[in-house]
């Protein structure tokens, strides 16, 4: 098993407001899960109207298979007449990469959902960090 994920920067020119950028963000979003069988969402700059930042994953038996979609989804994005493809981040983990353990009770998966959500903070916070720098 492998999952491909893509991290991702839009840049909406033409947006003039939130509701202009979402229906740019909408189209893709529909386009992309449609057509590559994708899971994607806005991850940040949530109140900026000229940008957006996205993620996506995919998950596939075959690395190469998972690469070959990944790429597809960055030429289509190169190709977006309303937007312009910024920075862009992938990457690929493996099912040897992924920590395996025994589900024994509620306790242990709640204390699983809660280092998961502390792990998604220090995400957040390591992305905002790096749009601040220069």
């Amino acid at each position: 098993m492998v999952i491909g994920v893509l991290q991702f920067e839009l840049t909406i020119p033409h947006s003039l407001s939130l509701k202009d950028k979402r229906r740019v963000v909408k189209s893709l979003k529909d386009r992309l899960h449609r057509e590559h069988m994708v899971a994607i969402a806005e991850v940040s700059a949530l109140d900026e109207h000229q940008t957006a930042i996205m993620a996506l994953s995919l998950v596939s038996n075959s690395a190469p298979h998972a690469s070959q979609v990944l790429d597809r989804v960055v030429e289509k994005l190169r190709s977006i007449p309303e937007a312009r493809l910024g920075r862009v981040s992938r990457e690929m983990i493996h099912e040897s990469e992924l920590d395996w353990r025994e589900a024994e009770d509620a306790d242990s998966v709640a204390a699983w959902a809660e280092e998961d959500r502390v792990m998604a903070e220090q995400a957040e916070q390591t992305l905002r960090a790096a749009e601040d720098a220069p």
